[in-house]
């Protein structure tokens, strides 16, 4: 499936996920709401992915619980904005942070363009002279800040794991850490309202398990500033859904903003096609041809016809450049400037 396809279905199902979390507000609090998210969604994850704890090192362990910290931060203070903000106005403001990353990580005249292209959609996409709340106004940033460092930490940890072994950790982490707080400042509603479980659940497969693993299948695919314009599209699908479902109108000036987003996001894509087109620049010696048709590092034989290898990603970090490469056997190998680093 396509990378645009992959993202607009994150999109599509945040969107209806925020829809049924404000339906829930006016019987519980957003942060028992919050709570019943991460609980649900680890729960379902894990249970499916069936991680093996023991054998995760240091350096996956302090993965998971920093991305499990960031998701409990991400969910209150979307919530929180959810609460006070119109569902648009919210999503516009969290989007802020995925694009001022996408802002920060470009490298190249194209790539800065695009960005701000996008950014420049979303804000005239948001709604102009709208009398809004201030705490929405800053928990809504807030989360944008989180969903930044979400960006940033889902893709290592996709990096880390072949499976959803660390997302699933790192929702268990998120979990323990907010839902004890959600059932003590607000079980006695949940109690009193059992049918908000169903609504909890609801939000925790459309605006958890759906889109994170969407998310860790789109970040091992592009890079986190191709992710965060690609992200753009958030207030575009709203005002689609809007209109389609609810008959909400759509104004020049909207239809003006969701061009430029759409046509951002085409120019990341595109970017982010040359940049990574070409040979893998490993340093190993090419295989003879009796190893043609298995993975040129295990041996692992191919099961049909594929290249010795094909590159998925490429960007540069502190370190120097990262290729993410799939191999003929089938398996997944990371490079760092040509050397491998990793290979399952």
């Amino acid at each position: 499936m396509s990378t645009i396809l992959l993202v607009l279905g994150q999109i599509t199902s945040l969107q209806l996920g925020a829809a049924v979390a404000k339906g829930a507000y006016d019987q519980v609090s957003p942060l028992a709401l919050a709570g019943l998210r991460l609980a649900f969604a680890a729960l379902v994850l894990c249970a499916v992915a069936r991680p093996r704890v023991r054998a995760f090192d240091a350096r996956r362990w302090r993965a998971v619980v920093t991305l499990g910290l960031v998701l409990a931060a991400m969910n209150v203070a979307y919530f929180g904005a959810l609460q006070r903000l119109p569902i648009g106005v919210a999503a516009t403001l969290e989007l802020l942070g995925p694009l001022a990353l996408a802002v920060g990580l470009s490298r190249r005249p194209g790539q800065l363009s695009a960005a701000l292209l996008a950014l420049a959609g979303v804000l005239l996409l948001a709604s102009p002279g709208a009398s809004l709340a201030v705490a929405g106004v800053v928990l809504g940033v807030l989360a944008g800040v989180c969903r930044a460092g979400y960006v940033l930490l889902n893709r290592q940890v996709g990096a880390l794991f072949e499976d959803w072994s660390g997302l699933a950790v790192a929702l268990a982490v998120g979990a323990c850490a907010l839902t004890p707080v959600a059932a003590v400042a607000d079980g006695g509603a949940v109690v009193a309202h059992p049918s908000v479980l169903g609504a909890g659940f609801a939000v925790a497969v459309l605006s958890s398990l759906i889109p994170y693993t969407l998310d860790t299948v789109v970040l091992r695919r592009v890079d986190a500033r191709t992710f965060g314009v690609l992200l753009s599209l958030t207030p575009a699908v709203g005002a689609a859904v809007g209109f389609v479902l609810l008959d909400e109108r759509l104004t020049a000036r909207q239809l003006c903003a969701i061009a430029l987003v759409v046509a951002a996001s085409a120019w990341a894509v595109a970017q982010s096609r040359r940049r990574t087109a070409g040979p893998v620049r490993t340093h190993l010696p090419p295989a003879p041809p009796e190893a043609e048709g298995v993975c040129p590092v295990c041996g692992r034989p191919a099961p049909g016809e594929a290249e010795q290898w094909t590159l998925r990603s490429r960007h540069r970090t502190s370190q120097g450049e990262i290729e993410y490469c799939a191999t003929a056997g089938g398996c997944l190998v990371v490079l760092l400037n040509g050397e491998i680093v990793k290979h399952h």
